[in-house]
């Protein structure tokens, strides 16, 4: 038998139709799991891990190409293009260019400071040189409330934190109260900040914790924020916060139903923040109401283990 005919033999093997057949049903799975993640039951928090790391399957695009290209599927191939165009409608349009990028009158910040941060006044020094206006802190245990006054206390004169939150603000603060959000001690506060063109309510807010299979706790105060928020009639109003969820977890809902997201708005990229060496997902917001988000960013700083997000508003 010539060479040719044995080259012919083995593109007509049903190992390798097989193969291609297999290729082409992985290919499958993967766009429906594009379009369908949020399906998924969320039991146990399944639902909401799958949301979570949604973004991530589209690794699975090129795996799956260089699989075709090893077995010469041609089909292979060309159904890959379905899943990349349900990818890129789903998520790469977040790399597009958004906001204005125009003058920002009020500029603001949110950092977890992470509790036993053994340098707090490092941390909030990297976020006080990005000239924001206001910093809402997340795990400010006493120390690190010590430290951060001191470091803050110049530029950020107006200061409220109840229990592990705070803010520090340029503008004058009043009306600060602490919020209940489900759980057994308080973290999350409002407060009126008389920032330029009017007041603004501002929450600084840590919602309860998520883990693999039990995410009761932080859907419990997803609902309770949510149910203030829907009760509060202020006009201009932002949450800065570590949310423990990501804008495509579907447990988000209840607030972006009311709010807008700045990083969705104005910002480039998914801006994950946690954990800060190596961003996988993203906790933590900066969601609006009132406003114009003209930029949002994510900013790398020391001694945490979140990165911080900043937004500039007009």
């Amino acid at each position: 038998m010539t060479e040719g005919k044995i080259k012919a033999s083995g593109a007509t093997d049903p190992g390798w139709r097989r193969r291609g057949t297999l290729i082409l049903l992985a290919t499958a799975v993967l766009t429906l799991l594009l379009i369908g993640h949020r399906l998924i039951p969320n039991v146990r928090g399944f639902g909401s891990l799958v949301d979570t790391g949604a973004p991530f399957l589209g690794l699975g695009i090129p795996l799956l190409g260089l699989a075709a290209l090893l077995r010469r599927s041609r089909n292979g191939l060309i159904a890959l293009i379905v899943p990349t165009v349900v990818w890129t409608l789903l998520f790469g349009t977040a790399w597009l260019p958004s906001g204005d990028g125009g003058s920002a009158r009020l500029r603001v910040a949110s950092q977890n400071l992470r509790a036993g941060n053994p340098d707090p006044a490092g941390t909030v020094a990297a976020i006080a040189a990005t000239g924001v206006d206001l910093i809402g802190l997340q795990e400010l245990d006493e120390v690190g409330r010590r430290a951060v006054g001191g470091t803050l206390r110049d530029r950020y004169p107006h200061q409220v934190s109840v229990s592990t939150v705070g803010l520090w603000s340029r503008f004058p603060i009043r009306d600060e109260v602490g919020v209940d959000t489900g759980l057994a001690w308080t973290r999350a506060l409002r407060a009126v900040v008389a920032a330029p063109g009017g007041d603004v309510v501002v929450y600084v807010v840590h919602l309860g914790s998520a883990r693999a299979g039990d995410t009761d706790t932080r859907d419990r105060t997803v609902t309770a924020l949510a149910a203030q928020l829907r009760r509060d009639d202020a006009e201009r109003l932002i949450v800065l916060g570590d949310l423990n969820t990501a804008t495509t977890d579907r447990v988000i809902e209840p607030l972006t139903d009311l709010l807008h997201d700045a990083q969705a708005d104005a910002g480039r990229g998914p801006g994950f923040t946690w954990p800060a060496a190596l961003p996988v997902i993203r906790p933590d917001h900066v969601l609006y109401r009132g406003l114009t988000a003209s930029s949002a960013d994510v900013v790398r700083t020391p001694a945490s283990d979140h990165r911080a997000v900043t937004a500039g508003f007009r």
